[in-house]
């Protein structure tokens, strides 16, 4: 209504600076005041005959064009607040969306490296369930960040200030489970993913999961998340994957080159938290040593000569499995794997890596429509707990 009413008064002021009357020479002179040869414009006082007299005369004569730059200017300012009201409703219904939304109440705080691809992994879930959250950007050098924590990798989730969630595979089955069944709380759901220590072949302690890719959910709940039986165990054979192998290939690829190499760390650095002496020497000390890493990791996974066809071959496997029929994995809609997936590839873009990946394989399309879904939280009206 009020955007009719401008546009109306805007149509109105056009006509009245368009009629004949109001393009005559002269008729708005005495109200701007007449401009001298050097272009200054003289001041009329507020009192006296001779002013009230000339803008009587002015008025009369432009009497058209002072109606028209009238309606021209209500038109303006009605547009201006229908433009504004407009904002600030949509503002207040995303803010809606988001506390009405499954999760929407939590306060969830990410400490992380942003170019991680465990980390992106995290945000690819929040952000396509449009879950807010803040974000601690960790000292890779120092982690001061997180010296409060036993655990000391990132991504670290922290829910309402007391539940920590390690590991993003299991930060992101835990979410969706609490997304799917609110009536267990976080740390109830946690109970589920048990701590298990070892020691791997070179010695070194690490912690792993149990039933990470699992989602704690009921018969009733499972069938309502998984409508055919075989996609849960396609959604965790993938997500293994990304953790498995998928993740393994950006590393060597990214530093395949010493050219490579120095611009992944310019990126790191740039992206990064770092200090002016820790950014400089991470990105030349660094980046020449990762270099050399990366040579050995093409070993270790038994890489070929070129780690861009192993990533090619990759990328081509993840996309065969979608299948030509189907969006995404989970169909019309992202499901957990998608979102690995898409979260570890994205730590690429900007690099030479990522370029090759788009011009040489075919997962193009599927990881910009990715992109759409987490940029426009597009999982806020996702079945199975739309509200």
């Amino acid at each position: 209504m009020a955007a009719s009413c401008a546009r109306t008064l805007t149509k109105v002021g056009l006509s009245f600076l368009e009629s004949p009357a109001a393009r005559r020479s002269g008729a708005f002179s005495y109200l701007l005041g007449n401009v001298g040869a050097h272009g200054s414009r003289r001041a009329y006082g507020t009192g006296g005959a001779g002013f009230r007299s000339k803008l009587l005369s002015g008025v009369r004569q432009g009497g058209g064009r002072v109606l028209g730059c009238a309606f021209l200017l209500g038109g303006g300012l009605g547009l201006y607040q229908t433009v504004k009201l407009s904002v600030q409703q949509h503002l207040a219904e995303e803010e809606r969306k988001v506390s009405e939304a499954p999760g929407g109440s939590l306060k969830l705080t990410l400490y992380q490296y942003k170019t991680c691809p465990f980390c992106s992994k995290v945000r690819a879930f929040l952000d396509y369930h449009g879950l807010p959250y803040e974000i601690v950007e960790v000292n890779p050098v120092m982690r001061k960040e997180i010296k409060w924590s036993t655990y000391r990798k990132v991504p670290i989730l922290m829910v309402d200030g007391e539940v920590q969630l390690n590991d993003s595979s299991v930060i992101i089955s835990s979410l969706k489970t609490y997304l799917v069944n609110k009536k267990k709380s976080m740390s109830d759901i946690l109970r589920c993913y048990p701590e298990m220590k070892s020691v791997n072949d070179r010695g070194k302690e690490v912690i792993e999961y149990n039933n990470k890719y699992w989602l704690m959910l009921s018969e009733g709940e499972t069938v309502a998340v998984y409508p055919q039986k075989e996609m849960q165990k396609e959604e965790m054979k993938w997500r293994q994957w990304a953790d498995d192998w998928l993740v393994h290939l950006i590393s060597p690829n990214v530093y395949r080159t010493t050219n490579e190499a120095l611009a992944s760390f310019d990126y790191i650095v740039r992206e990064g938290k770092f200090g002016t002496f820790e950014g400089f020497f991470a990105k030349y000390v660094g980046a020449a040593a990762m270099f050399v890493i990366s040579k050995r990791l093409k070993s270790r996974h038994n890489l070929q000569d070129d780690v861009r066809e192993d990533l090619y071959k990759a990328v081509n496997d993840w996309v065969a499995a979608i299948g030509k029929n189907r969006k995404f994995m989970g169909g019309d809609q992202p499901n957990l794997a998608d979102l690995s997936v898409f979260g570890v590839l994205r730590v690429m873009e900007g690099l030479q890596a990522f370029d090759d990946m788009m011009a040489n394989t075919k997962v193009k399309y599927w990881y910009r429509r990715m992109e759409s879904a987490t940029l426009n939280h597009e999982g806020l009206n996702a079945e199975p707990y739309k509200h």
